[in-house]
Formats: structure tokens, C-alpha cells, sequence
């Protein structure tokens, strides 16, 4: 798949410091930069997220990558994956999380994490308050109130690279464990 609309030209030093960062420019800020508004909140949000530091790392990266599988998003399952691995992460739980409930590798934490995430992303809504309850009893109120912006983020983020037509730039191609593929369910096709 290629973007919907054609990439815009970033400038020099935007362009040179992503490559620096991630060894190439990542195609949702090219698509995103024929409004520069857009694409700058864009960055700007997404680096003030980067320094929340309540909730733990991976859980936020798990829950990530479960809203990207859910979602479709195989740009931000890769790019997931290629920043637990930098983040040295557990990259076998990282590798399972489309198929979190067939794996034996999350604990119960996690596995509350991976399910709020996609009761986050189910439209409507599907969260519970006994599974909020249980995840704000473990996590406490500033963790959980972190990842549910943290969750919310990401699915603006994934169903914007959905619609643009961006996908997967072979980020995680780098790393040494494959992704797992979403299982199929009835009536739906794999992503990975």
C-alpha cells in the first residue's frame, strides 16, 4: 500500500535529525507535512509523551502495539517493535502482543494492559469497571490516568496512518524476533 496522498518535501534539518534518529524518515510525518500545523502538534505531542514517566515503559509500549493490531496499523506495529527493541524491552512479549491471548508470555498485569487497550480502541468503547478498577488499584490513579491519554494518543495516531494509506517501512526488519500475526477471528483478516 502506498499513502493516499504523496509525501511532502520536510525541511533540510527536520528531515537529517529524523534519519539520525531512526535511520530514515518516517512516512506519516511526510504525509502529515503538507500541513505543517498538524505535523508540528504532531511531533510536539508525541515528544511530551515520550517524557511521561508514571506509567511503566512497557506497558504503555505493549498497549501500543495492541491498539496498532487491533486498528490495522502495520506501520506502528513496526515502528512498535523497532523502538521496544532500542528501548531493550522484553522483545518476546513485544513479538506476541497481536496474539497476546494465545501467548503464554504476560503476566496478569499485562494481559489487563493488552485487554484495556483494546476496549479502549473497540468502537464503542468496551471498557469495564471492574477492568478499569482493577488496572487503577495495580497501576494508581497518576499511572493509570497516563496510560488512558497515553492509549488515546495512539489511536488517533493509528487510525490517522489507517486513512492516509500509510504502512509498514520495514523498521523491524532490524530487530531478531519476527511479529507475531494478529490470529484471524471470524470474518476478519490477519495484520501484523
Amino acid at each position: 500500500m502506498s499513502p493516499r496522498v504523496p509525501k511532502a518535501e520536510l525541511p533540510t534539518e527536520l528531515r537529517e535529525n529524523m534519519i539520525k534518529q531512526l535511520g530514515a524518515v518516517p512516512e506519516p510525518v511526510e504525509v502529515v507535512w503538507h500541513s505543517p500545523k498538524v505535523a508540528t502538534s504532531n511531533l510536539e505531542f508525541s515528544a511530551k509523551l515520550a517524557e511521561w514517566d508514571v506509567a511503566d515503559e512497557s506497558l504503555k509500549s505493549f498497549a501500543h502495539m495492541a491498539v496498532a493490531a487491533q486498528v490495522g496499523c502495520s506501520w506502528c506495529l513496526d515502528v512498535g517493535y523497532f523502538q521496544a527493541q532500542n528501548q531493550n524491552l522484553d522483545l518476546t512479549k513485544a513479538s506476541q502482543v497481536p496474539r497476546w491471548r494465545e501467548s503464554e508470555v504476560f503476566t496478569p498485569l499485562e494481559r489487563d494492559v493488552l485487554e484495556y487497550a483494546e476496549a479502549m480502541t473497540s468502537t464503542p468503547p468496551t471498557v469495564t469497571d471492574e477492568l478499569y478498577a482493577g488496572l487503577l488499584d495495580r497501576l494508581g490513579p497518576a499511572a493509570m490516568v497516563e496510560l488512558t491519554a497515553y492509549i488515546a494518543f495512539v489511536n488517533m495516531a493509528t487510525r490517522n496512518n489507517i486513512a492516509n494509506g500509510v504502512a509498514s517501512q520495514g523498521f523491524s526488519e532490524a530487530c531478531e524476533v519476527p511479529l507475531a500475526t494478529r490470529p484471524v477471528r471470524s470474518g476478519a483478516a490477519a495484520t501484523a
